[in-house]
């Protein structure tokens, strides 16, 4: 019986495992790919790759306005911050897949 639940014990060990290896493998894919985020009616373009790491930032010209640079700063962290959460987003859908949709607290 003993016996019985080691070998239970160790194909779980080895699922898991697994699990660890694909997941490894999946967030290094995931650091190669990019997201793309707009804000302000598309006037600021941020592509950010899975390390969020911003790539660029593209500014339609009609936006750079000398008398309000404080509102193409607000469009431009918008743009940021949505790349952020389209990445985050990314990340815990393919994780998701390796994970079988478990929620693995500190994971990502």
């Amino acid at each position: 019986m003993f016996n019985k639940g080691m070998g239970n014990m160790q194909g779980m060990l080895k699922k898991v495992q697994k699990m660890q290896a694909d997941m490894q493998k999946m967030q290094e894919e995931l650091k190669q790919r990019t997201v793309e985020a707009s804000a302000g009616g598309g006037s600021v373009t941020v592509v950010m790759n899975g390390e969020k790491v911003v790539e660029s930032i593209t500014i339609d010209p009609a936006a750079v306005d000398p008398e309000d640079v404080e509102m193409l700063e607000d469009i431009i962290v918008s743009a940021v911050n949505e790349a952020g959460r389209k990445v985050d987003d990314m990340m815990a859908q393919e994780m998701g897949k390796v994970t079988g949709g478990m929620n693995i607290p500190g994971l990502f």
